[in-house]
């Protein structure tokens, strides 16, 4: 199987570190041969071994009042460049630590293959931060989003969710053991995330950082862009000021000690 990495960047969020950092990890952990694309809508800065192209026309106007990333239903269409077969897509926010090549030796080359969402142990769930599918076998449940986009994304609230329930032949997913959740699987528990840093999973080949905490977050050990670095002491006293028990509880758990492992693998 041929293989084809692709990525998709729009507005200003991640900045073209973000695709050059992914391209060094990848790079390092592939056997080549492998091509490298990323969909953009702004090229600059982006290192010259990956491949730059236009962001697929979808035709309309994203959702509102929705915390999915609808835009990645760009990718869902018959064409993807000059891409043919399947293709592994990723996030920019993920970091790879291991092997690549058995994203592209698992399953048969028809598949859609997602990751497991840890965050939801009882439902069927993908998580498309990283997933494999072959290029326009997506292309029916972007012709019914394109129908009504709205409607779509409030009856599903994810895109990943949509694809999960509606992806033609069915999903599969990657062993769960390849893919680390930042959160869920790298930071230590209360209280032990107080004065432990967050652990470097031992087998996973990759780490996904969904929800608004990025690797640059992580390594100054904040929660998400609106959590200022805090001292453990200075924020124990935050969680005390809270109100309800539910805010104490959450306040306590959302803080994490800054983790120096991921500037030594998150570079280009």
């Amino acid at each position: 199987m041929k293989k084809q990495i692709i990525c998709i960047n729009w507005g200003t969020r991640y900045g073209p570190n973000y695709i050059n950092r992914l391209y060094g990890m990848v790079s390092r952990n592939i056997t080549p041969p492998f091509d490298f694309v990323c969909f953009t809508d702004n090229p600059m800065g982006i290192r010259p071994e990956v491949r730059s192209l236009e962001l697929p026309p979808i035709g309309i106007e994203m959702p509102i009042g929705t915390r999915g990333k609808w835009p990645k239903s760009r990718l869902w269409g018959p064409e993807l460049g000059d891409l043919q077969g399947p293709v592994l897509y990723m996030d920019l926010d993920m970091m790879v630590l291991g092997s690549l090549d058995p994203f592209f030796e698992f399953g048969n080359e028809d598949d859609v293959i997602l990751a497991r969402n840890p965050n939801t142990p009882f439902e069927r769930l993908g998580q498309t931060s990283i997933f494999r599918f072959p290029v326009g076998k997506l292309e029916p449940i972007q012709k019914k989003f394109q129908a009504n986009s709205q409607a779509i994304a409030n009856q599903y609230h994810f895109e990943q969710r949509y694809v999960t329930q509606n992806a033609p032949g069915g999903v599969r997913f990657f062993p769960r053991s390849w893919i680390a959740h930042f959160r869920l699987h790298c930071v230590p528990v209360f209280p032990f995330n107080y004065f432990m840093q967050p652990r470097r999973p031992k087998r996973a080949h990759v780490v996904m950082f969904p929800g608004g905490l990025t690797q640059e977050l992580a390594i100054e050990g904040r929660w998400n862009a609106e959590t200022p670095r805090l001292a453990a002491k200075e924020h124990l006293q935050l969680a005390f000021r809270q109100r309800t028990l539910k805010g104490f509880s959450r306040t306590l758990r959302h803080y994490i000690q800054p983790t120096h492992w991921i500037e030594k693998d998150w570079v280009e």
